[in-house]
């Protein structure tokens, strides 16, 4: 059967059954719980916490604690990175025990200070370790575990396929494939033909993340990939209704884009949710990437604020100007300027 052919059904991670084949990325300072529920509202197939340092959320740091929050979503799906199998181990127990139904381990992150701590990415330089790692947190829990990668670490060690089957013996039921490598950090075109070589012969699904931004993406990363998925990531900021529009597009189902009305109501639940999660104080800057991200896409389909506006909205720390700025995004035109 074809990959186009199972498009419409549902796929397994596990245990876990997902109702579509687009999943919202882990992305740091940005899946936060807000952000996640509204994706999945509009009908991501999935939704993936921010990063969580498992040493730092096994020592009671708060942030990473709200990074793990997971209220309102399900499936609920935590990320933990880190390069200490005691800790990776506490953690997930941590995350299982607080309400997590998957947990995926970060072996993708091309960041400096996570790399340098030889977590994220580095770890596809030592593919005894990250087995290792792997197994530690497979043991730990009775739920199921992913693992997020890249192609390699870069372009003479292209070593994906073999870290995948490491993952699959070690106990993960499913492996994402970022089409770069950490060298590439975010430059360049993901690859996402080389993702095929992951997919051959492993037995376990494949989903393909990289520049993925709209449902004809999609079905040319699906294409070339061979995968039985799609990650969505930076596309999503801004437009958290997209993931879903792509798993009603991938499945063959009608898709209705949001009214204009629909999209404010959601920038407003998104900065409210933001404040509830984080406190005012922690929220006005934590916000400010996503109402930059709400505002150009605004711009994109021809509303949004006029510029002196739109500076205020990103840096008013005041929320009620905020909101009142967040509720006039969509209610008129732009003038082009003369």
């Amino acid at each position: 059967m074809t990959i186009e052919q199972n498009l419409g059904e549902s796929l397994a991670i596990g245990s876990v059954h997902l109702d579509g084949r687009a999943i919202l990325a882990p992305l740091s300072g940005v899946t936060d719980v807000a952000m996640r529920r509204i994706a999945r509202r509009f009908g991501a197939s999935l939704v993936v916490s921010e990063m969580v340092a498992c040493d730092d959320y096994v020592r009671g740091d708060e942030e990473a604690r709200l990074r793990a929050e997971g209220a309102g979503v399900s499936p609920h799906v935590v990320q933990l990175a880190g390069c200490d199998a005691g800790w990776m181990a506490q953690a997930a127990r941590l995350a299982e025990a607080a309400g997590a139904d998957i947990l995926d381990i970060n072996m993708g992150c091309p960041a400096k200070r996570v790399t340098g701590g030889w977590a994220g990415s580095a770890l596809m330089r030592d593919l005894d370790h990250a087995a290792a790692l792997i197994e530690a947190v497979a043991t730990a829990v009775r739920i199921p575990v992913t693992v997020k990668m890249r192609l390699g670490w870069d372009e003479r060690s292209l070593n994906a396929p073999e870290l995948a089957r490491r993952a699959r013996d070690a106990g993960a039921v499913a492996v994402t494939v970022h089409g770069r490598t950490r060298q590439q950090f975010y430059k360049g075109s993901a690859d996402w033909a080389a993702i095929a070589a992951v997919r051959e012969g492993l037995g376990i699904p494949v989903v393909a993340n990289g520049d993925i931004g709209s449902l004809e993406d999609a079905r040319r990363c699906l294409a070339l990939s061979e995968a039985d998925a799609v990650m969505v990531g930076r596309a999503a900021m801004g437009r958290p209704w997209l993931v879903g529009a792509i798993a009603a597009g991938l499945a063959g189902r009608v898709h209705r884009d949001p009214t204009r009305a629909e999209k404010t109501t959601a920038a407003i639940e998104h900065y409210e949710g933001l404040l509830a999660l984080y406190g005012a104080r922690m929220a006005v800057r934590h916000a400010r990437k996503h109402l930059a991200a709400y505002a150009d896409v605004a711009g994109d389909a021809g509303f949004g604020l006029p510029a002196p506006e739109r500076e205020r909205l990103v840096t008013s720390e005041n929320p009620a100007e905020v909101l009142g700025l967040l509720g006039r995004l969509y209610a008129e035109p732009l003038r082009a300027a003369a």
